[in-house]
């Protein structure tokens, strides 16, 4: 679990996040942990989508595991599961503020 010093983390730090997905996060406001963890990984996965940059459900899977501190492909199949469920319901438009 992160703590109130690390809240800041540049995003590069965090596990599953690469250069490519880094300047993903970043394009859609995505700063640091902080910001990954307001969000949440299922709206920042719908963000990224409704601007039309094309990414898999890995993505999604890599920001959930980034805020867990673990592994994407070591999530539950449960919790990947809910992810897409959440990830497929509609971003509503006051959302993507």
């Amino acid at each position: 679990m992160r703590t109130a010093q690390n809240h800041n983390q540049d995003l590069l730090e965090l596990r599953n996040l690469g250069m490519a997905s880094v300047n993903i996060l970043r394009a859609v406001g995505v700063n640091n942990y902080q910001d990954l963890a307001e969000r949440g990984a299922v709206d920042t996965y719908k963000h990224i989508k409704s601007r039309g940059i094309h990414v898999s459900k890995v993505m999604l899977y890599a920001l959930q595991g980034a805020l867990m501190d673990v592994h994407w492909n070591d999530l539950p199949p449960d919790l990947k599961t809910q992810l897409v469920q959440e990830a497929d319901t509609p971003l509503e438009t006051a959302d993507m503020q």
